[in-house]
């Protein structure tokens, strides 16, 4: 499966890049393709390493003002115009989303994946590794939202808020209707 991950590409913390690295190993292992932005910097550049060590594949999509920090040695790089193309590539070249720990550019990337699933424009399952309770105040706001009528589907028809780096790959797996 072609799994998109967004993702920080900041230098973290220990208790970031441990969870991260265990889905990114979990995805190789699994023969999984990361698709991802495609630097060779911080997070992204652990989740890569991760991948590519558990005999995964690399696809990464880059932005013309970041492609001097792209991955070298990727198995395909693609260097979109801007943030929205590099987005809408992205999506294109996977079958599933996870979103990990990130800024605003993360966050982003998020709430555009679940605005179109909420308008039946994207399908794929989408899933939210919460690490340490990163993402437990957005959450709380999504629930929030559906709980006050703002949201036309389920929470758990938009994404699922994940703990641990085995469940939310699992969870993916199933959707795609992998043993």
């Amino acid at each position: 499966m072609d799994i998109c991950v967004f993702l920080s590409a900041a230098d973290l913390d220990e208790r970031y890049t441990r969870p991260a690295r265990e889905f990114a190993e979990l995805l190789g292992r699994g023969g999984h393709t990361l698709v991802w932005g495609g630097s060779d910097t911080g997070l992204m550049k652990v989740v890569a390493d991760g991948v590519r060590e558990a005999g995964g594949r690399l696809v990464g999509v880059s932005v013309e003002f970041l492609s001097h920090k792209a991955r070298a040695g990727a198995d395909e790089m693609v260097v979109a115009r801007d943030l929205a193309e590099r987005k809408a590539e992205l999506l294109a070249r996977s079958e599933a989303v996870v979103v990990l720990v990130g800024g605003a550019g993360t966050l982003d990337e998020a709430t555009e994946i679940l605005e179109l699933k909420k308008h039946g424009h994207h399908t794929k399952p989408v899933v939210i590794l919460n690490t340490g309770g990163f993402y437990d105040g957005l959450k709380q706001q999504f629930q929030r939202m559906e709980d006050e009528g703002f949201l036309p589907l389920p929470l758990t028809d938009l994404v699922l808020f994940a703990e641990e780096p085995v469940g939310a790959l699992a969870y993916l797996e199933e959707s795609a209707g992998i043993e």
